[in-house]
């Protein structure tokens, strides 16, 4: 493309002409299938989703991540839907690393304007953004995107090997294909009353044409969407032979750790590594430049091997301190500048005048790692040349493009195998695990490696969300209607992130993750200004579960929650009232306010006090509002119950949706309770879960959700009910004991029960 465009130029306008038609044919261009016919298995490809065997068998390629958030099931089930086979018959396949995989909905979501934005020029840069990304073709899982993606083109993939089995069946019995119908993996004649299983037709049918038109079912005719499935990988998982990255077994195969500098990206400037390589089951010690590797022929040796190098590590190139970064972030803050992603009015001015009651308050966030249960780990092996890698990811086209970078190999040479993940939460988007086993395993005369990475050593080099600080000002007028700035200051987790990825294309412009969860809230403001500034710094960070709604909403809601109390509003119904042009927000906020009881008096049997907080955010095509209830006890705070409304427009599987929403908010509340992220002489301080804990069961709360579908677009569901948890929470804390906590966690200054 770049040549091209340089050719343009040079040429003048008949070139330009040239240039967008062949630019048009590649788009139009579809990408090859990499899905090959099995004929020992006697299956027939139909699509790059679907394959069919003569006996009946039908199996459903899943091009996205699964790390417990149920796409393999729900995106099985759009294909079974259009297919008209059992769902709870298919077999399913993870896709291999592909360029027609491409996720085309996380790119367009990531178009700068708010959701609800339906102009014609947001249409058309969505649009825009979709044909960058079948150019940029990232196979990815992330944005809460999956079904999003998935819904037409996999309905699609469903109908069209439906209407080729119909014909083939039609040229079979010489009728005509309208005449026939599908049932339960067979053609049905109802006229003749005869019928065919797919499975006698598939290799006939298989090399149709696809038919240009295609019609998909109606919904009011569908039998799996919109209703709740058992989800097909449960009884794999329950019964453990569901296959993890760590499960990965093969012949020959080596073991190994790593550990890496403590001072993330600096060098190892020596290491002594005899005493390691002394000990029994030691195969090789690696030197790898910022860090070292042992091979061991079990995971364990290498373990205990590895704690006997003695290293030397370069400082690093932050600041050295938790405090240090923040003053670093700080001055970023004061220095002003950045840039707008809402500029609505007059906000500072409005806010300067002061014509009502002014209102301040600053709000902080740390960093916070990912902390997957399964640590990161991939198994490598080089055979004539070639790589293959199998590991849990979110990006298998990532690794392929990496791998190709370090390793100097076309992506023909390079086959990525994906496994189960043991949770992501945006930490397996990176490759650095997969490109560290790559480089042991190239010291091993092809032998395959498995690299397991200790829980210290994952949560010390994880790429994490940033920390953040927030400046917000109000006025509010005498009708109690509040003009706001907000001014967030952190390192961009796009340009850090993109950084990483060698052979990427980090996008152009602003960083709009920064402000996430500040810019785009359905509230009709007036003066409403949002303004984002990137923070230089080498620490790595990256996508956590809401990237910037991790924490925005946290400074937004629990600021907007202030601007209520101060000016003798109802929190929620001063939304109420903000949202009115935004029917989905006030849906949601409603639902809760209904469910929750909102405004009734609490019971003070047995504690000190009871109070509710309510909180609302519209992340990725989802409104959530919520509300949650605590008890001030003499243990401390214990949140009793979370009540939560979520409007996804579409709602493919109920179940499975109230599941996230309740995954989300676990997640939240435990970052909210006591997580973070702390740095000394450079290094992460919190190495396991006895410094990084997680809410426990006996400490989670009864939760409650409502599913709503009256937006009118889908959403997804595995970020957005982390979003509201930390501020209905803090705003909870208030209403129980008159306390406004502005920093997280907001262990720092409450104990929880």
């Amino acid at each position: 493309m770049g040549k091209l465009l340089r050719r343009t130029f040079l040429i003048g306008s008949a070139a330009i002409a040239g240039g967008v038609a062949v630019g048009f044919y590649m788009y139009k261009t579809p990408y090859p299938n990499p899905i090959s016919a099995d004929t020992a298995k006697g299956e027939s490809v139909f699509n790059p989703f679907v394959k069919i065997a003569a006996d009946n068998s039908v199996t459903i390629i899943v091009p996205r991540a699964e790390m417990g958030q149920g796409v393999v099931t729900t995106l099985s089930a759009l294909v079974a839907e259009e297919l008209d086979v059992e769902l709870a018959d298919v077999k399913t396949e993870f896709a291999p690393a592909a360029d027609v995989y491409y996720n085309r909905a996380m790119l367009e979501e990531g178009a700068p304007f708010h959701v609800f934005d339906n102009s014609f020029i947001a249409e058309m840069t969505r649009d825009i953004q979709g044909v960058v990304a079948k150019f940029l073709a990232m196979q990815a899982t992330g944005g809460s995107s999956s079904t999003i993606d998935a819904f037409d083109r996999m309905r699609t993939s469903g109908a069209a090997a439906r209407a080729m089995l119909i014909a083939t069946a039609a040229d079979k019995w010489q009728v005509a294909a309208a005449s026939l119908k599908t049932e339960n993996g067979k053609v049905l004649d109802p006229a003749l009353g005869r019928s065919i299983a797919y499975g006698e037709l598939v290799t006939a049918a298989a090399e149709q044409e696809v038919p240009e038109t295609i019609t998909l079912k109606d919904p009011v005719d569908w039998r799996y969407l919109g209703k709740s499935q058992p989800r097909l990988d449960m009884a794999a998982k329950v019964t453990g032979k569901a296959g993890f990255g760590v499960d990965v077994r093969l012949p020959d195969m080596l073991f190994a750790t790593v550990r890496m500098n403590p001072r993330q990206g600096a060098k190892m400037t020596g290491m002594d590594a005899s005493a390691a390589e002394k000990v029994p089951g030691v195969v090789k010690v690696i030197n790898l430049g910022t860090g070292y590797a042992v091979v061991a022929d079990n995971t364990w040796t290498a373990f205990k091997a590895a704690d006997l190098v003695t290293p030397q590590w370069a400082e690093a190139t932050y600041p050295a301190t938790t405090d240090a970064i923040f003053a670093s972030i700080d001055a970023a803050l004061k220095a002003g500048g950045g840039f707008n992603m809402r500029d609505d009015g007059d906000a500072p001015d409005a806010v300067a005048a002061a014509s009502g009651k002014a209102i301040g308050a600053r709000y902080t966030a740390p960093y916070l790692a990912h902390a997957t249960m399964e640590p990161m780990n991939a198994t490598a092996q080089w055979t004539d040349g070639k790589l293959a890698v199998w590991c849990g990811n979110q990006a298998p086209t990532s690794i392929v493009t990496q791998a190709g970078s370090v390793f100097g190999l076309s992506a023909g040479d390079i086959t990525v195998h994906s496994t189960y993940l043991g949770g992501g939460f945006g930490r397996r988007f990176e490759t650095d695990f997969s490109m560290l086993a790559a480089r042991v395993a190239k010291e091993m005369d092809g032998k395959p490696v498995q690299v397991t990475w200790t829980r210290e050593e994952d949560m010390r080099h994880d790429m994490y969300r940033p920390g953040a600080i927030c400046e917000a000002a109000a006025v509010v007028d005498e009708q109690g209607v509040p003009s706001v700035e907000f001014r967030v200051a952190s390192q961009s987790p796009i340009a850090s992130t993109f950084g990483r990825l060698a052979g990427a294309i980090t996008p152009p412009g602003n960083d709009k993750t920064i402000v996430d969860g500040l810019w785009d809230q359905p509230y009709a403001l007036a003066n409403y200004r949002v303004t984002g500034i990137e923070v230089d710094m080498d620490i790595p960070v990256g996508f956590w579960r809401s990237v910037g709604h991790s924490h925005n909403p946290f400074f937004h809601e629990c600021f907007m929650d202030e601007i209520a109390r101060s000016s003798g509003q109802d929190p929620l119904e001063m939304r109420l009232k903000l949202m009115q042009p935004y029917p989905a927000a006030v849906g949601a906020v409603q639902a809760v306010k209904d469910m929750s009881g909102w405004g009734t008096p609490l019971p003070a049997d047995g504690v000190k006090s009871r109070g509710r907080g309510v909180a609302f955010c519209l992340s990725f095509g989802t409104w959530v509002a919520q509300v949650i209830q605590v008890a001030d006890t003499d243990d401390g705070i214990r949140i009793e119950k979370v009540w939560c409304a979520a409007d996804f427009g579409t709602a493919l599987d109920p179940k499975n949706l109230e599941a996230q929403m309740m995954s989300g908010i676990i997640f939240g509340l435990s970052s909210a309770m006591g997580q973070e992220i702390t740095f000394a002489d450079g290094a992460v301080e919190q190495g396991n879960f006895d410094s990084y804990d997680a809410m426990r069961m006996n400490q989670s709360p009864d939760i409650q959700v409502r599913v709503l579908q009256t937006s009118g677009k889908m959403g997804g569901a595995g970020e957005p009910g982390t979003p509201p948890s930390l501020p209905a929470l803090a705003n909870a804390i208030f209403a129980a004991t008159g306390k406004r906590i502005r920093q997280l966690p907001l262990s720092k200054e409450i104990t929880f029960a």
